[in-house]
This record gives structure tokens, sequence and C-alpha cells, in this order.
């Protein structure tokens, strides 16, 4: 399995998609940061991303005071800084005044029609929730705006298809179109990020470029497939078909940290997982992120997320079963 794959095996996901809407010309919305609307979108999420599918026609996307965007169909924008961005017909108007967001998004997904009567655009927005840390990680060096177009790839059809399917679904009688369209908004932010490993420009840096890095690339392969190894810079070096000098200089580069920092943070970032969603015990969890004696787990353990693994995996189950009270009808 490849360091993408496995990091998003252990990403928790959450996704959804709460606005399926149909603009007539000319339209302008806001849409506010992420933090700022994730207790209505997904009590309790410690990261949200939000993203916009453009289904039929075209607009523009505004963040700030750069350069208006413009998006066209099939083209798929996430925010993996939660920025506030405005979605519009045409720079510079206005946004619409409407409801209040608490009842706009009380029902989802959520059904949204306006504009001025000229030209139609439709568009779909969702969100990913997911684990900081990870998000962290996975999300690091990525632009403000990460803007792919979906109908170029392979899984493009179906996913546009599917999605259509699933929003016909949602309002039907019939149970788990709710179901459906989360997951689907899972599948479509991986796709996002796959297309932009694809086609990033170079002197990007982050986690995916180093993915995407033929030496950095395959080192962290080995680490992700093989996480209690008791890997050397050596070792690592090897794999990669490089020297220990170049390996650790494009390493620091693109990731941002030493290989055997990286090492560390990718087991305790698994420990947590399996923390999170197991009971195993803690010398089983140790054994399986390569420590060999609790001890040594525990102490690397609270450095990271700065209290022992036992006390940490109490918090996390009381913090889960108040994120469930919040969302309990």
């Amino acid at each position: 399995m490849d360091a993408l794959s496995e990091t998003l095996r252990v990403v928790r996901l959450v996704g959804a998609i709460f606005i399926n809407a149909r603009f007539t010309a000319p339209w302008c919305y806001q849409s506010p940061r992420a933090d700022t609307v994730a207790p209505l979108l997904e009590p309790g999420a410690e990261r949200l991303v939000i993203f916009h599918l453009i289904t039929e026609g075209e607009c523009y996307v505004e963040m700030g005071g750069d350069e208006p965007v413009r998006l066209i169909a099939g083209d798929a924008v996430i925010f993996p800084q939660g920025h506030a961005h405005r979605m519009t017909s045409e720079p510079g108007l206005v946004p619409a005044v409407g409801e209040q967001l608490d009842r706009v998004l009380a029902r989802r997904p959520r059904q949204l029609a306006y504009g001025g009567g000229g030209p139609t655009t439709r568009l779909v927005c969702g969100y990913l929730a997911c684990d900081a840390r990870l998000a962290g990680m996975l999300l690091a060096g990525l632009p403000p705006l990460v803007r792919v177009n979906v109908r170029g790839s392979n899984a493009g059809a179906w996913l546009e298809a599917s999605v259509r399917y699933a929003l016909g679904e949602a309002r039907s009688p019939r149970p788990g179109g709710a179901g459906v369209l989360a997951k689907l908004a899972e599948v479509l932010f991986i796709e996002v990020l796959r297309l932009y490993m694809n086609e990033q420009s170079e002197g990007r840096t982050g986690w995916l470029a180093g993915v995407g890095d033929r030496i950095v690339g395959a080192a962290l392969h080995s680490m992700h497939k093989q996480p209690a190894h008791a890997w050397t810079l050596d070792e690592l070096a090897r794999e990669a078909g490089s020297s220990r000098s170049v390996l650790a200089e494009r390493f620091q580069h693109l990731v941002g940290s030493s290989p055997m920092q990286y090492l560390t943070q990718w087991r305790m970032l698994l420990a947590a997982n399996l923390l999170t969603r197991s009971n195993a015990p803690l010398a089983s969890i140790a054994g399986d992120v390569g420590y060999q004696t609790d001890t040594a787990f525990s102490r690397a353990f609270r450095r990271e997320f700065g209290a022992p693994p036992a006390a940490w995996r109490r918090t996390q189950a009381t913090r889960s079963q108040e994120r469930s009270a919040l969302v309990r009808p």
C-alpha cells in the first residue's frame, strides 16, 4: 500500500454534501471560515475542509484580496486552510443576504435556487472533517485554494454521475441516501488530492510533494509499509536508491523534518489511531508501532501529545461521548 493510501486509511474522514445549488446570474454568496461553521456541520470536528464541485456552467471564487479564480463545469475546489471565500457569477458582486446559517443547514442536503434569471450554474458544496494532526500532515504545503478538474480523470464521469444520483436518492423516502453522499464526499476529496499530486508544479513543498518525489516518496512508502521496523537512515537511503545526504536533504526540504523525526511522528499518529479505535492493550500497541517496552512508548507518546497513552485514551473516549451527545436529535 502506498503512503497516501496508508495515510488515508488512518485518517478518520467524515464527509457530507450539505448544499445542492442552482444559481442564475447574477448571483453571489459568502462562505464563512470553516472553523465558524464546523459546530453546525460536524460538532466536535477537529478540522473541517470545505469543497465545491461545479456540475454545470461557470462561476468565480474570490478569496480576500487575491485575484478571482474562474471555475468551469467539472472543477472541484477545496480550501485546505479553511479560508472564507465568495462564490459568484462575476467578480465584484455583493453577497446575497439570506437565512441564518443554522436554518440553511438544518436540513441536508439543502436545495438552493436563486439569482437574476441569467445563465445557470449548478454546484454542490460539501465538507470533510478529520483529525487535526493527521490533516495537518496530509494538507501541509497546500495553497489556500486547490483546484482540479475531475472530468480529466478516469473517475470524473463516474463521480459526477454518482453525486447526481445520490442527491436524488437523498430526497427519496428510501433509507441510506445520506450515507451514500457521505462516502462520495470522501471519494471526491481523495480524487482531488490525487489529481493535484499529478498536476502540481515544480517547487512545491509539503507532504504530498514528498509522496510524489522519487527519492522521498520511496522512503515514505517504506516507513508507512513497515512502521514497526527499526529503520535507520542508511536503510531508508538504500530503499530510496539514494545516498544518506541526498535523502536527508530532500526529505527536510519537502516534508519539513528529518526522516527519523517523521518516522516517530508517524508512529505516534498510528498509536493515537489505535488508542482511539480499539481496546488493544498498551503493550500490543507499543509493539505495533515499533517500541519494545511500554515505558519507551509512553515516553515518546507523552512528548508528542502531552499526556501518557492511557490518560489520552480516556480523554478521547470522553470527548467522543460528548460529540455523540451534540449530534443526537
